[in-house]
């Protein structure tokens, strides 16, 4: 039987596909050395499997690691201390992760360079907010942004495992 965190961290990898390391480690809240060691024993049981030489973790060793659902989850780790666990889930296209802060629902949405019609595919709702990521601030200037409260991010990883997060308004 797994323990609840071994649980999330299945859930989370079955939700979001292959993730890196680093993330999981930051997701269980857990000093560095306990949650290595969660992630050995679901390794050792076959739960989990590492990918690319043990930087990325997936639930098989041909899991892909989806690069906008992992910078969508580099935002997500910033409400981590607000959200539950599981209070998290795959968005509908084109957003990339919903989850729920204070009983009001955000989704992270992840823009690539010249992707801004992607933004009309949006369907706000009422208590929706959408955190807008992309490639560089100045691409906010263009956007035609839906009707409903926006903030933007930046993920910027300047040659570190874990990237700096910048929020905008």
């Amino acid at each position: 039987m797994l323990l609840a965190d071994e649980q999330y961290v299945v859930q989370w990898l079955s939700q979001y596909g292959a993730l890196p390391r680093t993330q999981l480690l930051k997701m269980l809240r857990k000093p560095p050395g306990t949650a290595e060691k969660m992630l050995k024993n679901l390794r050792r049981r076959g739960q989990i499997e590492d990918i690319s030489g043990g930087y990325y973790v997936g639930l098989d060793p041909m899991c892909k690691p989806d690069q906008r659902t992992i910078l969508a989850v580099w935002v997500l780790l910033k409400f981590f201390d607000q959200v539950g666990p599981m209070d998290h889930y795959p968005a509908i296209y084109p957003s990339q992760i919903f989850f729920l802060k204070e009983n009001v629902g955000y989704e992270i949405v992840v823009l690539y360079e010249s992707e801004q019609s992607l933004l009309r595919l949006l369907q706000p709702q009422e208590d929706l907010k959408y955190i807008i990521v992309l490639p560089h601030i100045s691409m906010a200037e263009g956007l035609r942004l839906p009707r409903a409260p926006c903030l933007f991010a930046t993920v910027e990883f300047q040659g570190k495992e874990e990237p700096e997060v910048r929020f905008y308004s």
